[in-house]
């Protein structure tokens, strides 16, 4: 993300998909983790017609305009003051006479599995975090509206352009399972390896483009008693794999990651795989307080924030969700994962990018109409302006960021974006598969707090894999 105002548009392919991003994704079977959804609308699993109102010109959805709407947010980097500062209210001047019910919370799984057990969804969900609901089991059982009409609709500002014309090319693909968009991914986030740059100056350091810099700068570090590299083992494991993965697509090129995500045989033991898993694993053994494999994300990037650790991987919601800790001068900075060598088939500038931040409307609430309106009004310059100026961070509306100045950190990731060109990728199979993320989550703290090596990191996940892969009852999704 680059310091010009307007996000750029390499991401023009299949490279956008949730963080989850930020945050870990999924896939349970497809039978039983919702159990007996009822249809839409009964608090008692009855058979209530949807609201519905009118179409017209101003109403392309045919929202009930005096429908109530119930609005679900994660409250975690991002905060909530951006749904009720921004996106309740220009969802309220349209429809005046509709009740909004906020909600937010940090376990999403917690407060919304027994709500569609029961057949009483709400009618809008931001599902993120650690706790969030399993996307892929979600999408099988039928509770997701599906947002072709979204998607078709006239735009809010211009009703001569749909609003798929508004967003960064490859956001309605990014939110999409075997071809049909159910997911709103929002926020245009890119990860890499943080650092801050007040530390770097003060140091006379300089960020490292490949691996034999990486190594020589960790050992300057170490002599100055500062942690050189940490993650969080207790919850963010997610967030090290993820450089582990990064660093295969660029060793072996993108086709490894699209192997991992299609289950195709053998795809984690591809000897990109193996070559980034040995390089880390030495960086674990080196450079990595062994005590943070029982800590959570919060503890450790206090401490980077504290200048006690140089290196942490991370999306780039990580400068807005540390504001409060910060302190002044600290300037975040991301540097992509460093190349292992002159052979790899990426650039040291390739990055992970993606659309995160994954937002759905249920097809059983009361009133999905409204929740569909809901969301074209976020996908309006308005509301994309809005949410940048709450939260410092780029959505996927392509308007949405001009004339916006970013702080340091997103600053930097726009930069690294850009200078990614079209060497920019992703990675689907941990919200497509959550069995599969939370054995990754388990091999990676044994890897890099030396418990197993390489190989038997690579063996494990794809045991995993292969069970998922021959299981009938897990529903399976392809790019």
């Amino acid at each position: 993300m680059s310091n010009t105002p307007e996000i750029p548009t390499p991401l023009s392919r299949r490279t956008l998909l949730g963080r989850t991003a930020a945050a870990g994704l999924l896939a349970t079977p497809v039978v039983g983790l919702l159990g007996a959804c009822a249809t839409s609308g009964s608090d008692e699993g009855g058979n209530t017609k949807a609201e519905e109102g009118a179409k017209s010109a101003t109403n392309p959805l045919g929202a009930a305009e005096d429908a109530p709407l119930e609005v679900v947010i994660f409250n975690g980097g991002y905060g909530e003051k951006y749904a009720t500062d921004v996106h309740e209210p220009l969802y309220k001047k349209a429809f005046p006479k509709a009740e909004i019910k906020h909600q937010s919370t940090q376990a999403v799984s917690t407060v919304l599995q027994p709500r569609f057990a029961s057949g009483n969804p709400p009618e809008f969900v931001n599902n993120s975090g650690e706790k969030l609901i399993d996307f892929g089991s979600l999408v099988a059982d039928g509770q997701l509206m599906d947002l072709t009409e979204l998607w078709d609709a006239p735009s809010v500002d211009d009703p001569s352009k749909k609003v798929r014309d508004t967003v960064v090319p490859g956001t309605v693909e990014a939110g999409s399972f075997n071809g049909k968009p159910y997911v709103l991914y929002y926020v245009s986030t890119v990860f890499g390896v943080w650092y801050s740059g007040k530390l770097f100056k003060d140091n006379g350091w300089a960020p490292a483009k490949d691996w034999s810099e990486f190594t020589a700068l960790l050992d300057k570090i170490k002599t100055k008693g500062i942690t050189p590299y940490g993650y969080a083992g207790a919850n963010a494991a997610y967030y090290q794999w993820n450089v582990i993965l990064t660093h295969a697509a660029k060793i072996g090129g993108t086709d490894v990651l699209k192997n991992i995500d299609n289950l195709e045989d053998g795809a984690w033991q591809q000897d990109a795989v193996k070559q980034a898993a040995q390089a880390w694993a030495e960086i674990g053994a080196k450079y990595v307080d062994k005590s943070f494999e029982g800590l959570k994300h919060t503890d450790v990037q206090l401490r980077q924030n504290q200048y006690k650790l140089a290196f942490y991987p991370s999306g780039d919601w990580l400068e807005g969700e540390q504001k409060k800790d910060t302190p002044a001068g600290f300037d975040y900075q991301l540097m992509p994962v460093p190349s292992l060598s002159g052979s790899d088939k990426l650039p040291g500038t390739a990055v992970r990018a993606t659309a995160g931040e994954g937002y759905f409307v249920s097809a059983k609430s009361k009133n999905p109409r409204g929740g569909l309106e809901y969301m074209r009004q976020m996908l309006s310059v308005a509301g994309a302006k809005g949410f940048t100026e709450v939260v410092k961070a780029p959505t996927v509306v392509t308007a949405g960021s001009q004339g916006f100045a970013f702080p340091p950190g997103v600053a930097s990731s726009q930069a690294a974006l850009a200078a990614a060109g079209k060497d920019v990728f992703n990675l689907y199979f941990d919200g497509w598969y959550k069995e599969l993320d939370t054995e990754a989550r388990t091999a990676t703290n044994e890897l890099m707090f030396g418990r197993i090596k390489a190989d038997a990191f690579v063996e494990r996940i794809q045991k995993r894999a292969d069970a998922i892969k021959k299981d009938s009852s897990v529903a399976k999704f392809t790019r």
